[in-house]
């Protein structure tokens, strides 16, 4: 294996993209290939398909430099790389919680026959347990001098570039001490910034991604269900979850109650992680990710429910304003997005919904071609009946009532992503409801 290894990245979506440039930031040269010749020519030019914070800048870099270049080739990739990322999707099956692998596979069934020199093929799609060592089999009856690791991803979208480059930790899937000294090599730079460098067995690193994945979907869930309680008992989630966090073993993070996760990753991911516990003889050990899926889309009707109160309790013709689309701020992903999946609720029960978001409009767009869309949040709201802050993006936190101040036909707010000063609001003679802060309640959080 030669000292400068050269590095193919297959796939070309959101992890490949994100990955490839990265690698080609670290002084690599790198290939990444993907099987839609429109993406690759769209990618060649240095135009991003995706909106990524910084990412378009450091794709650009690498391809200035010459280190990056993308292809539809898979012989190329074969004849070129030292080092294969598998970068490709791993969707829900239709019908079905399990995950969908035949991207994974393909990816795979393609590159094995090409390869003639010995390579290390590295995983970073988030796959069931026990599908590296079936690829790793396949490999090595393809050319036993291929040998598969795996490496999952723990990216957040929005933060994927400092995530690729800064990680808090780098988790590799082995079987020789080879392996290990080529993903060394690969992430020389951040682990000489100090990440943390984990080695385990293969079928460990792939429950690496699935076990924490499910651990953030509980704690969101978990403190969404005590908005449940707190809507019941008269309680303010936000006070709640602030003295929650206070407690170093809890920690504040991902205890922000609201509207839940979507996205391309937990919602699938804890989908999957259960139906290969069942297939394992397992299943009643991940039992209660099912009841933490179910948490989670019952905030999105709860936030319907809302919205049709504020409207007197009959949304037919009912002017609706959502601000947010993308599952989450600093995204264009609206994958299983909360907010969409709202407005659309809204929809049904009649009401004239109009979206509005900074970032993911044409993606929306795409998914949910019946709504109507603004290109102003202004233009959003005028002559709404409810105004309902869906996704945080700072724009919407920052919103204040004076900003809609002739605009609304009523002044009625639905806060579910608890970021608004309830007070501001109601001071303003607003109507001020938000999940898990029952009427009355919510007053500005703070510690003497």
């Amino acid at each position: 294996m030669s000292a400068n290894l050269n590095l193919t990245v297959l796939g070309a979506g959101y992890l490949g993209i994100t990955h490839a440039a990265a690698m080609a930031s670290l002084g690599f040269d790198v290939l990444g290939v993907d099987t839609n010749p429109g993406r690759v020519d769209q990618l060649n030019r240095g135009e991003l398909p995706i909106y990524e914070p910084g990412l378009g800048e450091l794709m650009r870099s690498g391809l200035a430099a010459g280190r990056l270049r993308f292809s539809t080739s898979y012989p190329a990739a074969a004849a070129f790389g030292d080092v294969h990322f598998i970068c490709t999707g791993t969707p829900q099956l239709p019908g079905s919680s399990a995950a969908d692998l035949s991207q994974v596979n393909s990816c795979v069934s393609a590159l094995a026959p090409l390869l003639d020199r010995p390579c290390l093929v590295v995983g970073k799609s988030t796959v069931p347990v026990g599908t590296a060592r079936r690829l790793a089999a396949e490999l090595a009856a393809a050319y036993p001098g291929a040998e598969l690791a795996w490496n999952p991803e723990f990216l957040r979208e929005g933060n994927a570039v400092a995530d690729t480059l800064a990680p808090d930790r780098i988790v590799a899937g082995v079987t020789s001490s080879r392996a290990e000294q080529i993903l060394r090599q690969v992430y020389a730079k951040p682990l000489a910034d100090g990440t943390p460098f984990i080695v385990t067995g293969l079928e460990t690193a792939e429950l690496a991604k699935a076990a924490a994945n499910a651990f953030l979907a509980t704690k969101i869930s978990f403190i969404n269900a005590m908005a449940e309680i707190c809507e019941a008992a008269g309680g303010d989630v936000r006070a709640l979850a602030e003295v929650l966090g206070a407690d170093k073993r809890i920690g504040g993070s991902f205890l922000r109650a609201g509207l839940g996760f979507g996205g391309g990753c937990l919602p699938k991911d804890v989908r999957a992680f259960t139906a290969r516990a069942e297939e394992l003889g397992a299943g009643r050990a991940l039992a209660f990710l099912r009841e933490v899926d179910a948490i989670n889309l019952r905030r999105r009707a709860r936030t319907a429910d809302l919205a049709a109160e504020l409207a007197g309790g009959n949304l037919a013709g009912a002017g609706i304003c959502v601000l947010g689309a993308a599952f989450k701020p600093g995204s264009d992903d609206v994958r299983d997005s909360p907010a969409l999946d709202v407005a659309q609720i809204l929809t049904g029960l009649g009401a004239r919904v109009t979206v509005y978001d900074p970032a993911a409009m044409d993606n929306a767009r795409r998914v949910s071609p019946d709504l109507a869309y603004a290109a102003t949040l202004e233009e959003a709201a005028r002559d709404a009946r409810v105004v309902l802050l869906l996704t945080e993006w700072p724009e919407f936190a920052a919103l204040t009532p004076g900003r809609l101040e002739g605009i609304v036909a009523e002044r009625n707010v639905i806060d579910a992503r608890n970021v608004l000063d309830p007070a501001q609001w109601r001071e303003a003679g607003w109507e001020y409801r938000a999940l898990g802060v029952t009427t009355g309640t919510g007053a500005t959080v703070h510690q003497d």
